[in-house]
Protein backbone atom coordinates (compact mmCIF):
# COMPACT_ATOMS: atom_id res chain seq x y z
CA UNK A 1 0.00 0.00 0.00
CA UNK A 2 1.26 3.81 -0.71
CA UNK A 3 -0.01 6.28 1.30
CA UNK A 4 -0.27 9.80 -1.12
CA UNK A 5 1.98 12.37 0.59
CA UNK A 6 -0.46 15.50 -0.38
CA UNK A 7 -4.16 13.84 0.37
CA UNK A 8 -3.46 11.06 2.36
CA UNK A 9 -5.10 8.12 0.52
CA UNK A 10 -3.96 4.59 0.12
CA UNK A 11 -3.52 3.22 -3.05
CA UNK A 12 -2.51 -0.35 -4.03
CA UNK A 13 0.74 1.17 -6.37
CA UNK A 14 3.39 3.12 -5.66
CA UNK A 15 2.84 6.63 -7.07
CA UNK A 16 -0.63 5.94 -8.55
CA UNK A 17 -1.87 8.93 -10.54
CA UNK A 18 -4.30 10.29 -9.43
CA UNK A 19 -6.27 14.03 -8.38
CA UNK A 20 -5.80 14.43 -4.32
CA UNK A 21 -9.61 14.68 -4.84
CA UNK A 22 -9.48 18.02 -6.74
CA UNK A 23 -11.27 17.70 -10.31
CA UNK A 24 -8.65 19.76 -12.61
CA UNK A 25 -11.34 22.81 -14.20
CA UNK A 26 -9.32 23.42 -17.93
CA UNK A 27 -7.42 20.92 -20.34
CA UNK A 28 -4.41 22.99 -19.39
CA UNK A 29 -4.65 22.48 -15.02
CA UNK A 30 -5.06 18.39 -16.14
CA UNK A 31 -1.88 18.53 -17.99
CA UNK A 32 0.01 20.45 -15.77
CA UNK A 33 -1.12 17.96 -13.17
CA UNK A 34 0.76 15.30 -14.75
CA UNK A 35 4.17 13.54 -14.60
CA UNK A 36 6.16 15.70 -16.95
CA UNK A 37 7.29 12.55 -19.06
CA UNK A 38 3.34 13.08 -20.10
CA UNK A 39 3.00 16.37 -20.52
CA UNK A 40 4.83 16.57 -23.93
CA UNK A 41 2.01 13.80 -25.19
CA UNK A 42 -0.80 15.37 -24.06
CA UNK A 43 -0.37 18.82 -25.35
CA UNK A 44 0.67 17.07 -28.64
CA UNK A 45 -2.70 15.21 -28.55
CA UNK A 46 -4.40 18.13 -27.28
CA UNK A 47 -3.14 20.52 -30.06
CA UNK A 48 -3.94 17.80 -32.66
CA UNK A 49 -7.77 17.46 -31.84
CA UNK A 50 -8.13 21.34 -30.85
CA UNK A 51 -7.03 21.93 -34.65
CA UNK A 52 -8.66 19.29 -36.07
CA UNK A 53 -12.29 19.89 -33.86
CA UNK A 54 -11.95 24.00 -33.74
CA UNK A 55 -15.78 24.42 -32.73
CA UNK A 56 -15.63 21.54 -30.02
CA UNK A 57 -15.65 22.64 -26.52
CA UNK A 58 -12.79 21.48 -24.52
CA UNK A 59 -13.64 20.79 -21.09
CA UNK A 60 -13.18 18.19 -18.19
CA UNK A 61 -15.68 15.20 -18.05
CA UNK A 62 -15.08 12.19 -16.05
CA UNK A 63 -11.88 14.10 -15.34
CA UNK A 64 -10.47 13.74 -18.21
CA UNK A 65 -9.97 16.06 -21.23
CA UNK A 66 -13.02 16.16 -23.63
CA UNK A 67 -13.66 17.67 -26.66
CA UNK A 68 -17.77 18.05 -26.53
CA UNK A 69 -20.03 19.26 -29.18
CA UNK A 70 -23.63 18.16 -28.33
CA UNK A 71 -22.19 15.08 -26.82
CA UNK A 72 -18.52 14.24 -25.70
CA UNK A 73 -16.69 13.74 -28.71
CA UNK A 74 -13.06 12.36 -27.98
CA UNK A 75 -11.13 12.22 -24.76
CA UNK A 76 -8.00 11.17 -24.07
CA UNK A 77 -6.00 10.78 -20.25
CA UNK A 78 -2.38 9.60 -18.97
CA UNK A 79 -1.85 6.66 -17.31
CA UNK A 80 1.74 5.49 -15.75
CA UNK A 81 2.71 3.71 -19.63
CA UNK A 82 0.51 5.35 -22.03
CA UNK A 83 -2.05 7.57 -23.61
CA UNK A 84 -5.35 6.71 -23.47
CA UNK A 85 -7.35 8.12 -26.34
CA UNK A 86 -10.91 7.46 -26.26
CA UNK A 87 -13.11 7.84 -29.36
CA UNK A 88 -15.70 5.18 -28.59
CA UNK A 89 -16.46 1.83 -29.66
CA UNK A 90 -17.32 2.55 -33.35
CA UNK A 91 -14.35 4.15 -33.84
CA UNK A 92 -12.16 1.53 -32.46
CA UNK A 93 -13.94 -0.69 -34.76
CA UNK A 94 -13.68 1.52 -37.82
CA UNK A 95 -9.65 2.50 -37.24
CA UNK A 96 -9.03 -1.41 -36.06
CA UNK A 97 -6.93 -2.14 -39.41
CA UNK A 98 -4.58 1.27 -38.76
CA UNK A 99 -4.70 0.75 -34.90
CA UNK A 100 -2.78 -3.03 -35.23
CA UNK A 101 0.66 -1.27 -33.76
CA UNK A 102 -1.39 -0.51 -30.11
CA UNK A 103 -3.18 -1.85 -27.69
CA UNK A 104 -7.25 -1.53 -28.10
CA UNK A 105 -10.41 -2.16 -26.13
CA UNK A 106 -13.87 -1.53 -26.29
CA UNK A 107 -14.13 2.89 -26.83
CA UNK A 108 -10.42 3.09 -26.13
CA UNK A 109 -6.49 3.36 -27.86
CA UNK A 110 -3.33 3.08 -25.87
CA UNK A 111 -0.74 5.07 -26.92
CA UNK A 112 3.09 4.09 -24.88
CA UNK A 113 5.15 6.92 -23.81
CA UNK A 114 7.84 4.97 -25.63
CA UNK A 115 6.49 5.77 -29.36
CA UNK A 116 6.06 8.46 -31.28
CA UNK A 117 2.54 9.85 -31.36
CA UNK A 118 0.77 9.02 -34.48
CA UNK A 119 -0.69 12.90 -34.42
CA UNK A 120 -2.18 12.06 -38.51
CA UNK A 121 -4.33 9.02 -37.35
CA UNK A 122 -5.46 10.96 -33.88
CA UNK A 123 -6.34 13.66 -36.50
CA UNK A 124 -8.25 11.76 -38.71
CA UNK A 125 -10.32 9.73 -35.49
CA UNK A 126 -11.14 12.54 -34.07
CA UNK A 127 -12.42 14.20 -37.55
CA UNK A 128 -13.80 10.72 -37.55
CA UNK A 129 -15.67 11.36 -34.27
CA UNK A 130 -17.25 14.31 -35.17
CA UNK A 131 -18.66 13.53 -38.39
CA UNK A 132 -19.74 10.17 -37.43
CA UNK A 133 -21.48 11.31 -33.97
CA UNK A 134 -23.67 13.50 -36.57
CA UNK A 135 -22.55 17.16 -35.04
CA UNK A 136 -20.78 18.29 -38.26
CA UNK A 137 -22.39 20.80 -40.07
Amino acid sequence: MWKCPKCGRDFKNKNQSHYCKITPQSIEEYITQQPEYAQLYLRQINETIHRTLPDAVPKISWSMPTYWKQRNLIQFAASRNHIGLYPGPAAVEAFAHRLQDYKTSKGTIQFPYDKPLPLELIEEIAAWCETAYGTKK
